[in-house]
């Protein structure tokens, strides 16, 4: 029904103005009682097979909702009812921001991909602190966090400590987002005695607490081998807890999008189905060239159970997905589990 009725309504208007209309109806329906039960009758799918154990936690499935979608963590608790094993909000920033100018959000519908220069749009840490303080959380939750687009060189790491001391008490695990093309001075985010330096720092920062917090980076589908060899020494050297490949592309090989549309359209990410198999490539090339030394969220194309079957044959322990939820429908979700269980 999704892809047949829904997904050609919601295709007809804004993406950006959808996404909003779509969390507002989301949030309505599930205050109307035995909705949100019988959400969960429909589109989840459980078994003790499909938990998976990592980073000391007990995921109930490897399928997990990407960072970007629920940015200030307004629809994680109606989001848990579709079916997911964890999910990931943000990239939230210690302050407030508005992003990028609109429009800034593009479909990309032949070729089942979307073009974003959102900017880290989020409302900030405070903000997402108090969404997570009245929800009733049911899954697992990873904070993806970054630096504010106006902060100085010389106190990006200030901001990511300011996202990962703040939010320390409210999530399970963290993502240090590194690798988004939206925002400026990605090349220093991109630098490895930088990483090193930010990793560092945010271990530190994490041996405060009582209970330490799993820390993760994300890295760009469009890093070569010398720089996956990189950032599998930087593994080895900070003993960070895990990788996130990937996230957006800037490339535009291989569309079936026009050159004047991609022209009119201009900067930003690409997700969704044209970046399926360069996310792939570089989960396997991690996996196999470290010896399957540290943990691998995949992410990147997944439109299809077989789709997901890929990345955790290539070396993936969890997946995400966000491009794929939006073309395909939250039972997507349901159709990945049912096929890992069978395979």
């Amino acid at each position: 029904m999704y892809k047949l009725l829904i997904r050609p309504i919601l295709f007809y208007f804004d993406p950006e103005n959808v996404h909003h209309f779509t969390f507002s109806v989301l949030k309505f329906i599930n205050k109307i009682p035995f909705v949100s039960r019988l959400i969960r009758l429909y589109f989840q799918f459980e078994d003790k097979a499909l938990e998976r154990q990592l980073f000391g936690f007990t995921f109930k499935n490897p399928v997990g909702l990407a960072a970007g979608f629920d940015k200030n963590a307004v629809l994680y608790n109606e989001l848990s009812h579709f079916g997911f094993g964890f999910i990931e909000i943000g990239t939230v920033t210690p302050r407030a921001q508005k992003g990028n100018p609109k429009k800034r959000l593009f479909r990309l519908k032949s070729d089942k991909g979307i073009i974003n220069r959102m900017g880290f749009n989020n409302k900030g840490v405070e903000a997402a602190i108090l969404e997570l303080k009245k929800g009733n959380k049911n899954v697992i939750i990873g904070g993806n966090i970054g630096k504010n687009t106006d902060t100085l060189l010389e106190d990006y790491t200030r901001d990511y400590l300011e996202c990962f001391n703040d939010l320390h008490p409210y999530v399970d695990y963290f993502v240090l987002n590194v690798s988004c093309p939206n925002v400026g001075s990605h090349a220093k985010l991109s630098d490895k005695d930088y990483l090193e330096e930010l990793i560092s720092e945010i271990k530190k920062a994490n041996n405060e607490f009582e209970n330490q917090k799993p820390i993760l980076l994300k890295i760009a589908p469009d890093l070569n081998t010398l720089q996956l060899d990189e950032i599998i020494e930087l593994v080895a050297t900070t003993k960070i807890d895990g990788i996130i490949a990937t996230n957006t592309s800037v490339s535009r090989e291989g569309l079936k999008a026009s050159n004047k549309r991609l022209d009119a359209i201009g900067n930003g990410g690409l997700s969704g189905k044209p970046i399926k198999e360069q996310s792939t490539k570089v989960i396997k090339y991690l996996a196999e060239k470290s010896n399957k030394a540290f943990p691998i969220i995949g992410v990147g194309g997944i439109h299809s159970a077989e789709d997901a079957l890929e990345k955790l044959n290539a070396g993936a322990d969890l997946i995400q997905i966000y491009t794929g939820f939006i073309y395909e429908g939250p039972k997507l979700i349901k159709r990945i589990n049912k096929a890992i269980l069978n395979q």
